[in-house]
């Protein structure tokens, strides 16, 4: 796994990287879910009625799952653990709009059980890419955020991929470009030949395309 060591600007971070954010809005909603699961559980068992005890150990399941889920995102919004842990990976801008751009990832989605990598293409709206350009084939340094939503990984491949910007991490354009040196022209030029591929990405539901490892260009292949 490759990955890009650099020092964290955690105020910009915070302001900017729209990661964190995402998981701290996650978290709340699922403290609020856990408390009124856990409400209409204490309600339900206060009934004393048959069907109100199937439909409390329902709720209760719920309570549980959102609580592991809010215990979970702390964990996971580290802005330093996820540029440490995360894989650097390639990303062009792939198309732009008045309110941010897409980007266009090249992404292994294989979990470490798994015996071979498995490429894929993965897309990200942005709303805003600080240091870089808003143009399509814009190359932004990314690092791969991989995540499973059940508490224990199921099968070869992450549930959840996507790609965060380093730009997300660093005011320094000097750190940008060094992690942009560090991706082989290779995966470059595959994403930049593969722009039109961005609306089909995001057709499919899991908003990722597995490439055939067959026609992947040098060490990408199997």
């Amino acid at each position: 796994m490759r990955r890009f060591e650099f020092a964290v600007d955690r105020r910009h971070a915070h302001a900017v990287n729209e990661v964190f954010a995402d998981l701290r809005r996650l978290r709340i909603v699922a403290i609020a879910a856990a408390v009124v699961a856990a409400t209409a559980t204490a309600y339900l068992i206060w009934l004393n009625h048959p069907w109100s005890y199937l439909l409390a150990v329902a709720f209760a399941l719920g309570a549980v799952t959102a609580l592991w889920v809010a215990l979970w995102a702390p964990h996971r919004s580290s802005i330093d653990r996820l540029y440490a842990d995360g894989e650097l990976v390639p990303a062009v801008v792939s198309e732009t709009y008045p309110t941010g751009v897409v980007l266009l990832a090249l992404v292994d989605v294989s979990t470490p059980e798994a015996t071979d990598p498995r490429y894929a293409l993965v897309i990200r709206k942005v709303r805003d890419l600080p240091g870089h350009q808003k143009r399509a084939g814009e190359r932004v340094p990314s690092v791969a955020i991989r995540t499973d939503r059940a508490p224990r990984q199921v099968g070869e491949r992450w549930q959840s991929v996507s790609a965060m910007p380093i730009a997300w991490g660093t005011r320094d354009g000097r750190v940008i470009e060094r992690a942009r040196a560090a991706i082989s022209e290779v995966e470059w030029r595959l994403l930049t030949d593969n722009l039109a591929l961005a609306a089909q990405v995001r057709r499919t539901s899991a908003k990722r395309l597995l490439l055939n490892p067959q026609q992947l260009p040098g060490d990408l292949g199997n």
